[in-house]
């Protein structure tokens, strides 16, 4: 099933999210405009503000409120990314241009300064304490998580709990917190919102997982960035770790080597290493279980269109192809 057809149920609710996203960008300032129309134009899956409205309509929502909210969280997402491309010196992203590659890193850090201070500002007007208490929480984890993940880079020793505490900080959080904010939208009691924000913690772990695996399987014309791209970055993810574990010493010696230099000259070597040791499926197998757990929480939401949007989400983080 493709995104857009599992996203049909608040397809009316994603524009207006769009509209928000587009008149809260502007400013003064000619380069922020500037970037925020790049960023705009870059597209994406818009995923985290899609489980901000499904969470809140599958809970009975049907106020305008998660409109702010969803924009909240695609603010956040992008002032990571544009933080993230700096710190990665990416050159790339959805197979276009990144800012820093246009404007430099200190017009693409500080622009996404500016979009973060802008998210909070947008949080005030909510007037709700509680979406303010669970979005400085999860800021905050995502910083931890990016800084984790610095340390991270070129150290062969990171083994399997190191590497899901990173992801879980820097990806799950924010999936979570998106559908907390959902549930808060509703009007639903701490149950509920613990119920979605469980389902959002699975699903984002199962999103990672496979956004990791597809750097050494997908297409780079679907996906965007080229094969290897982690590699190259130093970062020790999972279809590495696992393969280093239960390959040969030979074998182990070459991954941990390529971690060590981010150095991708022998990516067919470290390939065939990692696809021979099994390490593909064995990371597969552990995202299939996590959008299992992801489903399991939403048992006892009621049945909608939205919840089987959210189910459907679920499969899609583990089937997709970029």
């Amino acid at each position: 099933m493709k995104l857009q057809d599992i996203l049909a149920p608040i397809a009316d609710d994603m524009r207006r999210v769009d509209a928000t996203i587009r008149a809260r960008l502007r400013s003064e300032v000619a380069m922020i405009n500037e970037i925020g129309a790049h960023i705009i134009s870059a597209g994406g899956k818009r995923l985290r503000p899609a489980l901000v409205l499904l969470s809140a309509r599958a809970l009975g929502c049907t106020t305008q409120e998660p409109i702010l909210h969803a924009a909240t969280i695609e603010f956040i997402h992008t002032a990571t990314l544009l933080h993230d491309d700096v710190v990665d010196e990416s050159n790339l992203r959805r197979g276009l241009k990144t800012a820093n590659a246009i404007w430099g890193n200190a017009g693409a850090v500080l622009s996404g300064d500016f979009v973060y201070s802008r998210s909070f500002q947008m949080m005030v007007d909510s007037g709700r304490m509680e979406v303010m208490r669970v979005m400085a929480d999860t800021t905050n984890a995502i910083a931890e998580g990016e800084v984790l993940q610095l340390l991270n880079c070129g150290d062969a020793d990171v083994d399997e709990a190191r590497y899901l505490r990173v992801i879980e900080l820097k990806t799950a959080r924010l999936f979570e917190g998106g559908c907390r904010l959902g549930a808060i939208a509703a009007e639903q009691p701490r149950a509920y919102q613990d119920r979605m924000g469980r389902y959002g913690h699975h699903l984002g772990i199962a999103f990672q997982l496979i956004d990791d695996l597809l750097d050494y399987l997908g297409d780079p014309a679907v996906s965007g960035k080229n094969l290897g791209t982690d590699l190259a970055e130093g970062k020790p993810t999972l279809p590495l770790i696992r393969a280093m574990q239960v390959g040969t010493p030979e074998q182990a010696a070459l991954i941990r080597a390529a971690i060590t230099k981010g150095d991708i000259e022998r990516l067919e070597d470290v390939l065939a290493v990692v696809e021979s040791t099994g390490a593909i499926p064995y990371t597969r197998a552990l995202a299939e279980r996590h959008s299992r757990e992801a489903i399991q929480a939403l048992s006892e939401i009621p049945e909608s269109p939205y919840k089987n949007a959210l189910v459907d989400l679920a499969h899609f983080s583990i089937a997709r192809a970029s």
